[in-house]
């Protein structure tokens, strides 16, 4: 139904994701130079869709990653344990001074007309130290993966990790495993390493080895150089789906192999007022969510819940269209959650896919 060869075999891992984590310290709405205390927050914008899929969707995950032998490597790991999912780490030794180190992502939520703040300190950060051969792929497929996926920002941490990406996505497919990428196109990562030029030419080398790609239109335009309206000048709604799916076909004809464009509209009336909409092109054939009306506690990873959800939906043979609507429901519940990966479970994501509403469950 899908177009997509999605192995029904029996297989060790429904899902294998290659990232950096990363923890995030969040002071809430309270700004970071007022800020006294913070939550600490275990992600990484392809951790996130591992997580959310074993945690709320139930499935057999893993992520291969960066982990430091210091206590915020014990930290991490702790919180990748609770959300189940398998870790191959490639193992590093904190010097105690400099490092190598997790990254910090320091975020607080904003509030009302207060947008929220993001900034890195990514110094000597671990993940940035991957390079092909860390990771041993033959061993690590051999028992069966179904769905491979990896993305942007991880692209960007260094020269070698993107090299690493296309190695991993070359054992993926060799092994029959679908592939998917995150363009999550992040200005500020780009521009230290070299900016939107460096950022195409990295990225378009990654999408030759991609099935299915997820990005919004400026993750298009600036991560992939597809041409379409200007992201400064878009068009009166952001919720467009036809102005998107333009975009796809411009995407498609530069990579005729890519099978799957998705992505989630946002219009952004407040930090807390959203419309929230998701859009699916699926081997020429289109589907479009319902808009959703959201109250939003923490924005932060809800574009990696749209991704997991869409993602479950295909892996267990849902139609495309309700894969989308699982996607989009996800994504909107993932924001009334503090943190970046889902606090949701499976039944509360149907019935909002389904309609539901935030009526009292008695």
């Amino acid at each position: 139904m899908t177009g997509l060869s999605i192995r029904t075999d029996p297989c060790d891992l429904d899902f294998l994701s290659l990232g950096a984590l990363v923890h995030r310290l969040d002071p809430g709405v309270i700004p970071f130079r007022k800020a006294r205390s913070f939550d600490i927050h275990v992600s990484g914008g392809e951790y996130n869709v591992a997580a959310n899929l074993s945690d709320a969707f139930a499935l057999k995950t893993g992520v291969a990653t960066a982990m430091v032998r210091y206590p915020i490597g014990e930290l991490v790991q702790g919180r990748v344990r609770e959300t189940g999912v398998t870790p191959f780490y490639k193992w590093f030794d904190h010097d105690g001074v400099r490092g190598p180190n997790i990254a910090t992502v320091y975020s607080d939520r904003g509030m009302g007309v207060r947008a929220p703040v993001v900034f890195y300190n990514r110094c000597n950060e671990a993940g940035a130290l991957l390079k092909p051969g860390d990771f041993d792929w033959a061993s690590i497929f051999r028992g069966g993966v179904r769905w491979f996926h990896s993305g942007g920002i991880f692209a960007a941490l260094s020269e070698t990790t993107s090299e690493l990406i296309i190695e991993a996505m070359r054992a993926a497919k060799g092994a029959g495993a679908v592939t998917s990428f995150d363009l999550n196109y992040r200005a500020k990562l780009w521009k230290s390493v070299g900016g939107e030029q460096r950022a195409v030419q990295t990225l378009r080398r990654i999408v030759e080895h991609v099935d299915c790609l997820i990005g919004n239109e400026e993750d298009l335009q600036k991560g992939l150089g597809v041409k379409g309206p200007e992201v400064t000048k878009k068009a009166e709604s952001k919720l467009d789906a036809e102005m998107f799916f333009g975009m796809i076909e411009a995407t498609v004809k530069a990579f005729p192999h890519v099978k799957l464009v998705a992505t989630t509209l946002r219009e952004v009336h407040s930090t807390n007022r959203h419309d929230w909409a998701a859009v699916l092109w699926l081997n020429g054939q289109r589907y479009v969510s319902p808009t959703a009306h959201l109250d939003v506690l923490d924005r932060i990873g809800g574009g990696d819940g749209f991704a997991s959800g869409l993602i479950f939906g295909l892996i267990s043979g849902r139609s495309p269209d309700e894969a989308l609507r699982l996607g989009w429901a996800h994504g909107a519940l993932l924001t009334t959650f503090p943190g970046d990966v889902t606090m949701a479970r499976l039944e509360e994501v149907e019935a909002f896919a389904k309609g539901g509403s935030a009526r009292v469950q008695r």
